[in-house]
Formats: structure tokens, C-alpha cells, sequence
């Protein structure tokens, strides 16, 4: 293991319920890192995230993630973890009820941030990263999935994530959204921040190629762009 990884999941062994989904799971992700986890449904994709942010433990085995023992974190550390990680869901999970900024807002406040003019600051330039700077007024329901999308990821990218967590980001869009999606994430990528992304999606694979990992039998399997996709 390099000492500089940002994420090392060494042999883990991950539960749902009373069900073994990860059984001796290893992964190392490097700093600034692009890596695709691929699998079929049902193989624990979304596990293996859930298990970095401290959604499902890790029952066995070693994981790390910067500072964090991913094993053994207490309770009142898992929002510090999350200020590090930044979440993507396929569903989105706007709050329908506010604007876009008060989305932004209302994740900030809570994650310590109190000072307003600081706020407004942080939500214009997360906006802007993502080409939206003009829809801060707009509800979620008037914006196309892509612009939801947009708005996600400039959610997980409020508090300078160190590594992006992405579960199926272009699961609801068609297909040339979903490459300006995984065009922004490269950027993202290439300005440092690690992405970890789950997709069924392989001619997205194909066409914006990096590092491939397969989720089969419980295990994470180094893959090369050629075999099976």
C-alpha cells in the first residue's frame, strides 16, 4: 500500500443485515484518482460506498480513508469524515421544497458554516464550477434532470471534498447528458479531487477511459478496458 493512498480498503468484509455482500473486498485510491466501479446489480457497488462513508461498517478487515479508521470510527466522527467525502446519488435527492441556494445553504449550515457572506461565496463558486451560476433561484422542479445532476455535484463539492463518491450518476439521463456529467466529474478529477464512480454505463467506460474495478463475488477485481465491457 502506498503511503500516500487517500483510500485503502484492505481484505473488508461488509453486512447487509445478516448477509455477506463485500467478503474480503481490497481497493487503493491514489490522490486525485479516477476509478470506475463497475458490476452487476445486486454485486455491492453501492455497498462498498455506503462502507467509505460510514453508512454500513466494515465488519472485518482494514479500511482507512486519510485520517479516518473506517473500521473503528466513533459516531462523532463520521460528519467530520463526510466534510472530506462528497456524495452523488442517482436520484438526486434535492430537498423540493427550497431554491437551488437554499440546497447549497442548507448544507453548509450543516456542516458548521455560519457566516453568511462566506456561505453566499462558497455556493457562487461551486455554481459557477458546474456552469449554473444563473439557475441559484430556480426550484429543483424546473430544472432538467441534467441541471439536477449539475446541482448535485456542485452540492458534493461545497466543502472541497478530497474524493467524490458518485453512485450511478448517469443512471436517469440520456445519453448526451450523461457524457457533459462525466465530462465535468473528469474536470473535477483533474483539478485533484478523487472520484470513485459506479456505472453500468460502458460505452461512457469506453469513450472517457480510466481505471476500471469490478464488484463480482464479493471481491474487487482490477479490470482492463478490453475484457468484458
Amino acid at each position: 500500500m502506498s503511503e500516500q493512498a487517500l483510500l485503502s480498503l484492505q481484505n473488508i468484509i461488509v453486512k447487509r443485515e445478516e448477509n455477506i455482500i463485500l467478503n474480503g473486498a481490497s481497493l487503493v485510491v491514489q490522490p486525485g484518482e479516477f476509478v470506475y466501479l463497475i458490476g452487476r446489480v445486486g454485486s455491492g457497488k453501492s455497498t462498498l460506498l455506503k462502507s467509505i462513508y460510514a453508512d454500513l461498517p466494515i465488519s472485518e478487515g482494514e479500511g482507512r480513508f486519510g485520517d479516518f479508521d473506517l473500521k473503528h470510527i466513533k459516531r462523532k466522527q463520521i460528519p467530520f469524515l463526510r466534510r472530506e467525502l462528497g456524495i452523488i446519488f442517482q436520484d438526486f435527492q434535492l430537498l423540493t421544497d427550497r431554491s437551488v441556494v437554499k440546497n447549497l445553504e442548507f448544507v453548509l449550515r450543516a456542516t458548521g458554516w455560519k457566516d453568511k457572506k462566506l456561505i453566499q461565496k462558497r455556493i457562487s463558486e461551486v455554481l459557477e464550477q458546474v456552469g449554473l451560476e444563473s439557475k441559484g433561484y430556480k426550484m429543483p422542479h424546473e430544472l432538467s434532470g441534467g441541471e439536477q445532476q449539475r446541482i448535485v455535484i456542485s452540492r458534493a463539492l461545497l466543502n472541497k471534498p478530497k474524493m467524490i463518491l458518485a453512485d450511478e450518476p448517469t443512471g436517469n439521463l440520456d445519453p448526451i447528458t450523461g457524457e457533459q456529467i462525466i465530462t465535468l466529474l473528469r474536470e473535477i478529477g483533474d483539478a485533484g479531487t478523487s472520484i470513485l464512480m459506479s456505472t453500468h454505463n460502458y460505452a461512457l467506460v469506453k469513450k472517457f477511459p480510466a481505471r476500471i474495478v469490478k464488484v463480482e463475488g464479493g471481491k474487487l477485481q482490477e479490470m482492463q478496458l478490453k475484457q468484458d465491457l
